[in-house]
């Protein structure tokens, strides 16, 4: 692990993964619809999402997608990660009080872009909600030297 508590590009290998999970509560909801703007009803209005095929409200798909994005910023390749990328498929809804375990798993390194393509999965009680890839560009020790090389040359 690095000083930011992540990995460097140097420390990774595919079949790493990481897990994050995390209670989606009313308050997540409703803070990230006047975040985002997205006040579709079957989020905000339960007597609307009693008559859609949900029968119920369901969190925003965006919403859960982002225990994905807390999984590869805080876990793995973790802080410094900087994303580039996402493909989503939405499987199942995720309702108030449901617990989203969201999981990152290296599927690929890409050597001369120094990115990660990592299998991204969210899953409620064991049941797959969310699926896709990322692509990311991790932190690096090579970029780090480099930097503290050429400081030492401009200070010198």
């Amino acid at each position: 692990m690095n000083e930011l508590n992540g990995y460097d590009f140097e420390d990774l290998q595919p079949g790493m993964s990481a897990r994050f999970a995390k209670t989606i509560t009313e308050a997540d909801i409703l803070l990230f619809a006047g975040a985002s703007g997205d006040i579709n009803a079957v989020h905000i209005n339960e007597e609307f999402a009693q008559t859609t095929p949900f029968k119920g409200r369901i969190a925003h798909g965006m919403l859960t997608a982002s225990i994905i994005s807390a999984t590869i910023a805080g876990r793995l390749p973790g802080p410094g990660t900087v994303y580039l990328g996402q493909n989503l498929r939405f499987k199942a809804p995720v309702r108030p009080g449901d617990t989203v375990q969201a999981e990152v798993t290296i599927k690929e390194l890409i050597h001369e872009k120094r990115r990660v393509v990592l299998s991204t999965v969210c899953t409620v009680g064991g049941q797959v909600v969310i699926e896709g890839d990322a692509i990311v560009m991790p932190t690096a020790r090579s970029s780090r030297t480099s930097q503290r090389a050429a400081s030492a040359v401009d200070n010198g």
